[in-house]
């Protein structure tokens, strides 16, 4: 296996050309050759003996289901989460968008937005059926806006003030969209009876 497939290893990869092929193929490219142009300088220093990795290829996790991934990798890096797997509806969406569409493609991260959107409306299906069910004026801070500090919210030098006029949209309308579909089905409910 070559360094190219296996991004993982504790030595950095060979270079494939010299640094004046590069500047002449490049315009700028190596412009922070020279240590002292580095803002990190003289603070960075490659030793990898420092690092205490004892390893050159670091041991892999197990994977104990199916991780989504993204296509341009060949493997999954040797650690990865798994506190939040995939589930339902969403969880399929999420999987389309890694195992169909590049990262480079909008319809990929569109999938993984329209993936959380499901994820929050069945959030939100699942507090409206429980016994306490969300409270969108406290949770999202609109009181604490007009309560905390005088009139905070008034304030104009804040840098959200350029869309807080469709933060009302966002907040509640998921609500008011979600009762409105509630009440129709319920008239219909009540028609066929």
């Amino acid at each position: 296996m070559t360094d190219v497939n296996r991004p993982y290893v504790a030595d950095k990869p060979a270079k494939r050309e010299s640094n004046e092929q590069l500047q002449a193929r490049i315009p700028g490219w190596g412009a922070d050759l020279d240590p002292k142009d580095r803002p990190s300088y003289p603070r960075e220093r490659f030793d990898p003996g420092a690092t205490g990795a004892h390893w050159e290829f670091p041991d892999r996790q197990k994977e104990t289901y199916p991780r989504e991934r993204s296509i341009e990798h060949g493997m999954l890096p040797p650690v990865f989460g798994t506190v939040a797997p995939l589930h339902g509806v969403s969880g399929i969406i999420r999987r389309t968008a890694y195992k169909r569409f590049s990262e480079a493609r909008l319809a990929h991260w569109l999938l993984l937005i329209l993936g959380d959107r499901v994820e929050a409306a069945g959030a939100h299906l699942r507090s409206m059926a429980s016994l306490r069910p969300d409270d969108p004026i406290t949770e999202t801070g609109v009181r604490t806006e007009l309560t905390a500090g005088g009139a905070s919210a008034l304030r104009s030098d804040r840098a959200d003030t350029h869309h807080r006029w469709i933060d009302p949209l966002l907040v509640v309308g998921p609500w008011v969209l979600t009762g409105w579909i509630g009440l129709g089905l319920l008239r219909r409910i009540l028609r066929r009876r």
